[in-house]
């Protein structure tokens, strides 16, 4: 018999199950000689790491295959993510960072001069790139939050201004920062800035969170940017900012799901052996139902954000409300399910023999990074109320 319903394509089931593989005898084992908190591995190690991801076609897999990516589609992207976050680090520094950094894909809206500079080297390097969207004034609300300015004089523009909250700027090749060149409160008064390595004027300091990779504030004064470096024109940085925000949802949503999915397979093996009060854990009809109302909910949340990558594929529906409301279910309940593990696991769960905790700390940082639910949920019921704004 068979049936019209949808399923993950073979190919992708074939990717799905190599990167299982490859976290299993390759990135666990080297992530395991490192201490509880750490976010990099060793040189030597990554680059061993990164060789042979290379080498089975998992490099960069969200940059076009023309210049060196993987070229997955935005499921595919969301079926590796998933994989690539079942480690200890893997909330922000998927696989040990053994699939490389792609550049941000907005570097695609520029010119073929701009791409051959900015996004080719960073492929073939795998090195880390930043984007400055965030900053004091706010950071959910760019079109009206931002304060940075960038006044044009001759063949180049003057950079001033502050960016909060920046992950990977530290030691970036480079960065995408948006700025003011237009009104206060325009939409379409935001430019974006391709801010090459650190130019003179240009000061970082990180900003300790509650997880040990430290994002970073970034102090423009008088800094020149040569206008040729401008990405897309003048007043249109909004819409590059979107479109890496919106698409990069997908991905970002897939990573929290496979955190809470190992989780839930550390609880489960450990509701198996664990006796209390002459009976397993397992046999307990308490965790019994916290193991199952995790399992459903992480299902629910793994198809919604397949639903969302899916139709930004095809191009059917509207991308931003889909990516908004997988970013919302999938990071609220991977931080749900993780916390049920570590109820499950008792101390043992708040140890750092195992990664619960620190897992726990750092998805609790989804819920606010790529937009807040609280806005994402301004969002759909806007759409659905007709109301804008």
């Amino acid at each position: 018999m068979t049936t019209d319903s949808w399923e993950l394509p073979e190919e992708l089931r074939q990717i799905q199950d190599t990167v299982a593989r490859f976290m299993a005898a390759e990135v666990k084992p080297a992530e395991d000689q490192l201490p509880h908190d750490a976010y990099e591995l060793p040189a030597v190690a990554l680059d061993k790491l990164q060789t042979k991801a290379r080498n089975i076609g998992l490099w960069c897999v969200r940059s076009p295959v023309e210049y060196g990516g993987a070229g997955l589609s935005l499921l595919g992207q969301a079926v590796v993510a998933e994989e690539a976050a079942k480690c200890r680090m893997g909330a922000y520094v998927p696989a040990c960072g053994a699939f490389g950094a792609d550049p941000p894909n907005a570097i695609y809206l520029g010119t073929r001069e701009q791409v051959q500079k900015y996004a080719l080297p960073g492929i073939r390097q795998g090195r880390k790139v930043y984007v400055a969207i965030s900053e004091a004034s706010g950071g959910s609300d760019p079109a009206r939050s931002i304060r940075a300015r960038a006044v044009r004089k001759g063949d180049r523009y003057v950079l001033n201004g502050s960016k909060m909250w920046i992950t990977g700027a530290q030691g970036a090749d480079w960065g995408l920062v948006f700025a003011r060149t237009g009104e206060q409160g325009d939409r379409g008064g935001i430019s974006c800035f391709i801010v090459n390595g650190t130019p003179r004027g240009t000061s970082m300091k990180p900003i300790p969170v509650i997880r040990s990779y430290a994002p970073y504030e970034i102090t423009f004064q008088d800094v020149e940017i040569p206008v040729e470096d401008r990405l897309g024109e003048e007043g249109a940085g909004f819409a590059v900012c979107e479109k890496w925000l919106v698409e990069g949802r997908i991905p970002y949503a897939a990573g929290t799901i496979g955190i809470a999915q190992a989780a839930l397979q550390i609880a489960i093996d450990w509701a198996r052996q664990r006796e209390t009060f002459r009976t397993k854990l397992a046999d307990k009809q308490a965790v019994q139902w916290m193991i199952a109302d995790s399992e459903m909910e992480l299902r629910a949340a793994r198809l919604l954000t397949w639903q969302a990558a899916w139709q930004g594929d095809l191009g059917r529906g509207d991308l931003k409300i889909a990516s908004s409301i997988a970013k919302v279910t999938a990071t609220e309940t991977a931080g749900r399910v993780v916390d049920r593990c570590i109820q499950i696991l008792g101390a043992l769960g708040l140890s750092q023999e195992l990664p619960l905790e620190r897992w726990f700390r750092e998805l609790r940082i989804k819920r606010i990074g790529e937009g807040p639910s609280e806005v994402h949920r301004m969002v759909l019921a806007r759409h659905l109320l007709g109301t804008g704004g």
